[in-house]
């Protein structure tokens, strides 16, 4: 048939404008909406760590970003031991290590009208007081942070979506129903719309997000003064260059002098107005100018200058880190703003989002309660009001240039700068159980994290740092230290027979977070084949049992020990180099004071790696093991549900 006698259009259905014009039309329409379970506003170190745990963790995610690319120069820079610690459990630190400038000391310098500049002394930055295994800031350029995350997003089938700005958000009126996700894309010509369980406004201070919630404001205080940043590379004969160091000129203000990465340096300049006209937003040259005046009669001169940054100082927390609903949360600067001299808001947000991602992970499979949620901003909220109270009299030492007062209050807030500090207060979460003997005599408390501790890997008499070795894999740890197994022996039969019962609430947790796990996986990933993430699986998706003792491998065998715990044998760990550790300690004993020669001690530690509850018990005791069994039900049964039960 002759294409222009076809049917009752004839010639027109192969015209060139009718078909423009079709074209244009179908460009016209809107595109399907994109369905994820968690929609991240912001690809900064917030969003990308949470979204690089949920993709881990198998949750389907999607992040938008207006930005073309990742953070290319400048921003913030220092990790503190905990984070440290943080990347080294999610297995990403050597690069950070490999690259990034460690800092040990802190150094104070200071000017008069009488004196010239000089030293006032040297401090370690994180004596043996504070228990860590990196006791140092890292500092490290935060775009190389953003890099590690986009690539274990890519090789686990995730990308960012650039160049698509959050619009606005909208909440079905059955709760049951997804949010509705408002985006322009393209230097925001097109609509995009997505459809969400969940939405997080990571998108820093002026959150569009956190401004779109009803009833949520930032509070709080900004000074007066105007602080000057730059990076590049300095050619100087001060001696304390590669040290982080105050230098206070009582004429020209301040300088904190923080070592950097590839030869640089960055300078946080006080721009002092002196009684003059505040000179608004100085520029450039006025700040090198400014720092060449602060640090006379040394000599101060710039090879290259890679970023100029300014700012005000301000301390803000948002009066609510999520909606009524527990379904629009908060996290980083979106919620909470600070002085970056403390080397905490980088620090502070990622483990913002450490919380909050496997909180949501255990939500979005329908196996948590709603009270798990609400705990995310009953704990960061604190823990951004503790940071916003010590960075104000930080921030104002710093300006004003008293080294025996801002050294003394860095000695009383160190545990907190070091993130080890960051405690949790008692929720649902943190408690101690009526069957535990006091546990403050040892350092495994809820709301605090586990101390550092070596052990003897059982399998392969690996030492290992019992706190690391258990990969993130968003699992409960429930550690069982014992002195002998066999003394120990019935205790744990009954114990590991109680809880694989179908009555047992774990076992039910267990099996549904199994047909889960089957349902949606974690996606696999090239490191995989070397990490073995399925060693840490065998009993269950959602909990890792692990046994301590201080017996001998010799007088021991795995075949010695109940099913479950045969089926955990890479995490069986022997109790036997207390000199390999920080404090020469025993784990056992560190983590718990003492512990009598015939109990049993269990310690559950949530998937960010606090302790959650501690429970002591007499072994030779009747029924200790089925009441140890039902401890542990008690304690998950306050947060977690079996998905479709009615969880009121």
């Amino acid at each position: 048939m002759d294409a222009s006698s076809g049917g009752e259009d004839g010639g027109r259905v192969s015209s060139p404008d009718y078909m423009a014009s079709t074209f244009t039309n179908l460009r016209s329409l809107p595109e399907a909406p994109i369905d994820c379970q968690v929609c991240v506003v912001g690809a900064g170190p917030a969003g990308l760590m949470l979204a690089a745990n949920l993709t881990r963790f198998g949750i389907k995610v999607e992040v938008v970003d207006d930005r073309a690319d990742q953070t290319p120069v400048g921003r913030a820079d220092g990790l503190q031991p905990k984070t440290i610690e943080t990347f080294r459990q999610m297995r990403l630190a050597d690069t950070l290590l490999q690259r990034g400038v460690r800092v040990f000391d802190i150094s104070f310098w200071r000017s008069t009208a009488d004196e010239p500049l000089h030293r006032l002394g040297r401090e370690v930055h994180y004596p043996p007081i504070i228990d860590v295994l990196d006791p140092y800031i890292l500092l490290v350029h935060q775009g190389i942070v953003e890099g590690l995350f986009i690539e274990d997003m890519k090789v686990r089938g995730r990308e960012v979506r650039r160049n698509t700005a959050f619009d606005s958000y909208s909440v079905p009126e059955d709760d049951t129903k997804p949010l509705r996700v408002n985006c322009r894309f393209n230097v925001g010509q097109h609509r995009r719309t997505l459809l969400t369980q969940y939405l997080i406004g990571c998108d820093g201070a002026h959150s569009k997000v956190r401004k779109s919630v009803p009833d949520i404001q930032a509070t709080g205080s900004s000074q007066q003064a105007m602080w000057g940043v730059l990076d590049g590379e300095i050619i100087t004969n001060f001696p304390d260059i590669w040290s982080k160091t105050l230098v206070y000129s009582q004429e020209y203000g301040s300088i904190l002098v923080i070592p950097r990465e590839r030869n640089m340096t960055r300078f946080y300049i006080e721009l002092k107005a002196h009684g003059k006209p505040d000179p608004g937003m100085p520029g450039q040259e006025f700040v090198m100018q400014r720092a060449k005046k602060i640090m006379a009669p040394f000599t101060l001169d710039w090879k290259y200058i890679e970023w100029f940054g300014r700012y005000k100082v301000g301390q803000r927390v948002a009066s609510s880190f999520s909606d009524s609903h527990s379904r629009v949360f908060l996290a980083g600067d979106a919620s909470h703003t600070h002085s970056p001299k403390s080397a905490q808001g980088m620090n502070t947000s990622m483990h913002d989002s450490w919380n909050l991602a496997w909180k949501l992970n255990l939500s979005a499979r329908g196996l948590a309660r709603k009270n798990l949620l609400e705990s995310y901003g009953q704990e960061r909220r604190k823990i951004a009001l503790d940071l916003v109270n010590f960075d104000y009299e930080h921030a104002n030492q710093i300006a004003g240039g008293d080294a025996v007062a801002l050294a003394e209050n860095f000695r009383k807030n160190m545990r907190f700068i070091s993130g080890i500090g960051a405690e949790y207060s008692e929720n649902v979460l943190n408690h101690a159980s009526a069957e535990a003997v006091p546990y403050m005599m040892g350092g495994a408390k809820p709301g605090c994290l586990l101390p550092p501790a070596k052990v003897t890997r059982y399998n392969d008499s690996n030492p290992v740092d019992i706190q690391l070795d258990i990969p993130m894999l968003g699992q409960f740890r429930i550690y069982i230290l014992v002195w002998d197994v066999h003394q120990a022996g019935p205790f744990l039969e009954t114990f590991c027979r109680a809880i694989a019962r179908t009555s047992s609430f774990v076992s039910q947790l267990s099996a549904a977070a199994s047909a889960s796990y089957a349902a949606q996986p974690r996606p696999a990933a090239p490191e995989d084949i070397y990490l073995r993430p399925e060693r840490y699986t065998a009993v269950s998706h959602l909990f890792t049992f692990a046994l301590i003792t201080t017996m001998a491998k010799n007088d021991i065998e795995v075949s010695d020990l109940p099913a479950l715990l045969q089926d955990s044998k890479w995490t069986f760990y022997l109790d036997d180099i207390p000199e390999q550790d920080t404090r020469g300690m025993h784990c056992t004993n560190k983590w718990l004071g003492n512990l009598g020669p015939t109990e049993v001690a269990i310690v559950n530690v949530r998937p960010d790696g606090y302790v959650g509850s501690v429970g002591r018990w007499e072994s030779s005791v009747d029924n200790a093991g089925m009441e140890a069994a039902k401890w542990l039900d008690t304690y998950y049964e306050g947060f977690m549900q079996i998905p479709g039960q009615d969880s009121e």
